[in-house]
């Protein structure tokens, strides 16, 4: 039997545990533990590690437990500091050390607020509602130390939330993150490339694409990361109303698309060889090129044996099949180009769309 997995609670429910704790402490009460109701309903029963007197305010130290999560801020120091202040008509939230600022539009935290997503703002509200009954004017300071460094292992770089994590969780608790929650994380992303006025994106698989197409000089700020889920992408992208999308990767990830596979995880599908031998042998390649091709481990080993039967207009055969794929996939509603390159950031081939996009994006191919 499979073991079942560890919940735990977010970031949001952290700092909602912090100013609970705090306005408890004003009023002479401490406890080792503090229960939130998360805004689902459930009761988390959260450890304090610390309160202290900070300025004027109090200080609680709550550390983060995301359960059986993969979540980089597991284990890290939530500090929420709770001051009142009769001048503020309610809670007015302060990004301290390692709490990220937001700066660009598209997200659900305007530019220039602190990156305290809405439902553990909510959170905060009502757990402080549980102990005032009205909620006082007051500041609500977060800090996470080492949270600039934590940071720099998510998304934030790219929505661009600058100098620290998101404060981030939509009911507080924490389940034990699902592929759809994954992919979900993804989204917005376009939403912060629209907001910037591209309804032009360019969609790369990762960080090899992300810095190729960068060096290229394409903009940053057109660039969403699929990750393995390119399909999932492109159906959000349709939804969204982007117009038209460029797929810009190595080849080992899109020489799955051309080949009809989504879900790009090599557990999931592959069949990157076996697409380079099927276009290679239809491209004239004699059978001996074909099983060389068929007994390489990556599509980067293969590449030399197509180049020595001159058959490198594989390449852009296998773009433009990879964009037939993709718009097939959202019913073409969407138009798509496809770049394929190499780890070192050779351009292999591309389709006449993949070109027209690059072009009106203001590439500089090397």
């Amino acid at each position: 039997m499979a073991k079942e997995l560890r919940g735990g609670y977010t970031t949001g429910a952290c700092v909602a545990a912090g100013a609970k704790a705090a306005a408890l402490f004003m009023q002479g009460c401490t406890s080792d533990f503090v229960e939130i109701t998360a805004l689902d309903g459930t009761k988390l029963n959260i450890p304090i590690k610390n309160i202290e007197a900070a300025g004027d305010g109090i200080r609680v130290e709550v550390v983060k437990d995301a359960g059986d999560d993969p979540d980089i801020t597991n284990g890290a120091s939530i500090l929420t500091t709770l001051t009142l202040d009769k001048s503020l008509s309610g809670v007015e939230f302060i990004a301290g050390e390692g709490v990220g600022t937001v700066t660009k539009a598209g997200l659900a935290i305007p530019p220039g607020e602190p990156a305290i997503n809405p439902g553990p703002r909510q959170l905060v509200q009502q757990s402080l509602s549980e102990i005032f009954g009205t909620v006082p004017g007051c500041k609500v300071r977060i800090d996470v130390p080492g949270g600039v460094e934590l940071a720099k292992k998510t998304l934030n770089p790219v929505l661009g939330v600058k100098d620290g994590i998101s404060i981030i969780g939509t009911t507080g608790v924490l389940k034990p993150m699902s592929e759809e929650a994954f992919k979900d994380s993804l989204v917005p992303q376009i939403s912060v490339a629209l907001a910037a006025g591209f309804d032009t994106q360019i969609f790369v698989p990762g960080k090899i694409g992300e810095r190729i197409a960068t060096q290229w000089g394409l903009p940053e700020a057109a660039m969403a990361q699929t990750s393995n889920f390119i399909g999932h992408m492109l159906e959000k992208a349709v939804d969204m109303g982007l117009k038209r999308v460029l797929l810009f990767g190595h080849i080992g990830k899109l020489a799955k698309v051309a080949a009809g596979v989504f879900h790009t995880h090599n557990r999931v599908g592959d069949g990157r060889l076996e697409t380079l031998a099927a276009y290679s042998a239809a491209a004239g390649m004699p059978q001996e090129g074909v099983q060389q091709i068929l007994a390489c481990l990556t599509t980067e080993e293969a590449l030399p044996i197509i180049a020595q039967y001159d058959l490198e207009s594989v390449y852009d055969t296998i773009a433009a099949r990879a964009s037939l794929r993709a718009k097939r996939l959202v019913f073409d509603k969407l138009e798509v180009g496809t770049v394929l390159v190499t780890l070192k950031g050779e351009l292999l081939g591309m389709d006449e769309t993949g070109r027209k996009i690059g072009e009106e994006l203001g590439w500089n191919i090397k």
